[in-house]
């Protein structure tokens, strides 16, 4: 009699946990749940721990938040000027509305790709080649307006949108590479130039400085042996000068003859002459007696001499 009853409880049981556990949906962090409900969108189910009714609500697609990155592989692309390139380029996509992302486009990853290609086409058809490999900015720029405005209706944001390389015919990137060669070797002509004129400024600037420190040097070292000559023989002056005074002040302590005096002077004038400082005399205040006295001998003998006539 038990043994059905346990059975029956036992079934009950495992039922309700069959349905409990149906009926719990864990969302991981980042993703969203599409639910229909009867085959109808019912709801969207944010990250965590959610409950739907199992049998009645049903989990369309599982919708990534999170940036998602297209990447295309090279694509051709015809120049306004009819020169084939090869453009890489990718695609950074985030999904802001699940409900439009499922169903308003079957793919919205497919989507997203065609679009880019066709537009960048267009887009690349309108620029010569220079202007295709220089202008990456203005190309990614243009790409994302027609993108963002296209996939708005998609529940797509477009993020950023990278061109990877683009490459030019093969002719063209021989001519290219030609050319940067020739540039390259021209800068380095350039170079040179620069910094042997550089050079040559500095070395003329050198030599100049040097020349005028030698001038200097020059004009200093002959300064400096003048005033020195001037002061040996100033020197030399004041001694002969300060000997001869000495003398004289000797001579004339010692009350020697005027006569006498005058006679010797002038016999050691010739001596006085021969000196280096011949030009600069100092004649003692006795110097006028001593040759008013010689005036006076030399008028005495020559009266003696008229007597003795």
């Amino acid at each position: 009699m038990f043994t059905p009853m346990i059975i029956i409880v036992a079934l009950f049981v495992a039922v309700l946990l069959i349905i409990f556990w149906r009926s719990v949906r864990i969302v991981p962090h980042s993703m969203e749940d599409v639910v229909e409900r009867f085959g109808k969108f019912h709801r969207t189910l944010s990250s965590g721990f959610n409950v739907v009714i199992p049998g009645v609500d049903h989990v369309r697609e599982r919708i990534d938040r999170r940036v998602q990155v297209v990447s295309f592989p090279p694509q051709s692309a015809i120049t306004e000027d009819n020169l084939a390139v090869e453009v890489d380029s990718a695609v950074y996509i985030r999904v802001v509305d699940a409900y439009r992302a499922t169903y308003e486009v079957a793919n919205f990853i497919q989507a997203v790709e065609q679009l880019t290609l066709a537009t960048l086409r267009n887009v690349i058809g309108g620029m010569n080649l220079e202007e295709t490999l220089t202008s990456r900015d203005a190309i990614n720029r243009e790409l994302k307006a027609v993108l963002d405005e296209a996939t708005r209706d998609w529940g797509i944001e477009i993020s950023r949108i990278e061109l990877k390389g683009i490459e030019p015919p093969s002719s063209v990137q021989e001519a290219m590479e030609m050319q940067m060669r020739a540039d390259r070797e021209k800068r380095a002509q350039l170079l040179s130039a620069e910094g042997e004129k550089q050079s040559a400024v500095l070395r003329a600037e050198g030599e100049r400085s040097a020349a005028v420190l030698r001038a200097q040097g020059a004009a200093e070292a002959q300064a400096l042996t003048a005033k020195a000559d001037a002061d040996a023989q100033t020197t030399r002056a004041r001694g002969e000068a300060d000997a001869i005074h000495m003398v004289f002040k000797a001579l004339h302590t010692s009350r020697v003859d005027p006569d006498v005096l005058a006679y010797h002077y002038l016999q050691k004038l010739p001596e006085i002459a021969k000196g280096d400082a011949n030009k600069v005399w100092i004649v003692p205040a006795e110097m006028g007696r001593a040759l008013q006295g010689v005036g006076s001998a030399f008028e005495r003998l020559r009266d003696e001499v008229v007597g003795v006539r």
